[in-house]
């Protein structure tokens, strides 16, 4: 698969994400369910703890691309789902840690909620990826 960022302009480049992607040569599409910071039961973790659960829902997304023999460099689109936009970009620098050594920037975008599906949840993340 070969990935050809589109950046009319440079500024999202500081926040870690491209404008858009060209995705060539890929034969294998995964569409992720929104995966947040639950344990393998579905019980909600990490209660009023914006970073501890991004870095679990993160985790998460991990494990969902590692069943389909995928990792986040196969991430080809991201969105985020936060109850909260500014605890959420405080905490983007997880983001950065994961996707930054891999040199991966997917289209991203961050969305502001009321609510997530289950009361105690903060931040959701939807991807798809490509192989």
């Amino acid at each position: 698969m070969r990935r050809i960022a589109v950046n009319p302009w440079d500024w999202s480049l500081k926040l870690g994400y491209n404008q858009a992607e060209i995705i060539e040569g890929a034969s294998r599409q995964l569409i992720c369910a929104g995966q947040t910071a639950v344990d393998g039961a579905g019980s909600p973790q990490y209660p009023g703890d914006m970073r501890g659960q991004i870095g679990l829902a993160l985790d998460n997304l991990e494990a969902v691309l590692a069943g389909a023999n995928m990792g986040l460099e196969n991430i080809v689109r991201l969105v985020v789902y936060a109850t909260d936009v500014d605890a959420a970009l405080k905490n983007f620098d997880l983001l950065g840690a994961r996707f930054g050594p891999i040199r991966c920037a997917p289209p991203m975008t961050l969305l502001g909620v009321t609510r997530l599906a289950i009361p105690d949840l903060l931040v959701e993340f939807e991807a798809t990826a490509s192989a």
